[in-house]
């Protein structure tokens, strides 16, 4: 699919990982409408049916979710599961009655099984239950993924789903409410080395593991699946590089200068056991593999951070734009 002087519409373009997608779009000449939550509201149906009417659109890419970390999941299990679920349903329901054919939405490493054999498989996906306190929003994404399926089963329409891990990078969420761990890492580590370097204290024990992407390799996936994936299967997207929470504090803490002591509430959940993911689906289907190494992604990220604007840098509650 060549993009170039196409309309697309960018659900969440103006949050995190959306920016970079968009920017990668227009690159390719594509024209790119993104609405933003203070306009419309994407669990009303009213304020989505008025977005289509407002922007012309000949595709839709669907990003926009209510997502935070393990805390962030556990305080508003009622509130993500309903917003995703609201957002992506109707979203892809009004997509298809304007006649959009090709429709990309985004899934997430949440909604594997709490005990998936490493790898993860994308056929594992429906082995189990989700782990406890990302369930809401796992379950959420898999009920986008079946419906997609359905879309695409009785009405034709193109519409693919992707399943990223953890993203980190520029422009990230940073506030210690919602953030997901490498944010919240160096934002901790940072104000405990300026404060003398104080101990940090971390959740869990630091024995799960995890997997993390970097935002540009994240963006650049999407609009490599836009353009050239078309199947009902849903792709993992990864670097297919493990690291435990314990190794990755250790590695954050070098890259800022972080001499202090790391301490561990064990008292608080660790999330998921693991997660690593197999990637070899979207590097056969359509030749993605990552290509920025967790070194390097860091370094940019602490550059941002304590480069960017410091109200930004501390991020916002999570959006419709995140």
């Amino acid at each position: 699919m060549d993009v170039d002087g196409v309309n697309v519409i960018v659900t969440g373009g103006a949050g995190f990982l959306g920016s970079h997608v968009v920017a990668l779009l227009r690159d390719k000449g594509a024209i790119c409408h993104v609405p933003r939550s203070r306009d419309y509201d994407l669990t009303r149906e009213v304020d989505v049916e008025r977005m289509f009417r407002d922007m012309p659109a000949d595709t839709v890419v669907h990003l926009a979710a209510e997502v935070g970390g393990i805390g962030a999941n556990q305080r508003n299990p009622g509130r993500y599961i309903f917003s995703n679920m609201m957002m992506g349903a109707l979203v892809m329901e009004h997509a298809r009655q304007a006649g959009i054919q090709k429709y990309l939405q985004t899934g997430t490493v949440c909604s594997y099984p709490k005990i998936t054999p490493v790898p993860f498989r994308e056929d594992s996906l429906w082995d189990g239950y989700p782990e406890e306190t990302n369930a809401p929003y796992g379950v959420a994404k898999r009920a986008l993924l079946v419906q997609a399926q359905a879309y695409r089963l009785q009405y034709g329409m193109q519409a693919i789903t992707l399943l990223p891990v953890n993203l980190y990078g520029p422009r990230d969420n940073f506030d210690l409410e919602t953030s997901h761990v490498i944010p919240a890492l160096i934002r901790k580590m940072i104000e405990a080395r300026d404060a003398g370097n104080v101990p940090v204290t971390l959740w869990g024990d630091g024995s799960a593991s995890r997997e993390f992407l970097f935002v540009g390799d994240a963006a650049r996936a999407i609009v490599l699946a836009f353009q050239h994936y078309d199947d009902p299967a849903p792709v993992n997207l990864g670097s297919g590089q493990e690291i435990s929470v314990r190794d990755l504090a250790t590695i954050v803490a070098d890259a800022i200068g972080f001499t202090g002591s790391i301490e561990w509430d064990a008292t608080k959940p660790n999330g998921q056991p693991r997660r690593c993911l197999d990637t070899s689906r979207a590097t056969e289907m359509f030749s993605f593999t990552a290509e920025v190494s967790l070194e390097e992604g860091l370094a940019a990220t602490v550059e941002w951070f304590t480069q960017g604007d410091a109200e930004q840098a501390q991020g916002k509650p999570p959006s419709q734009d995140d």
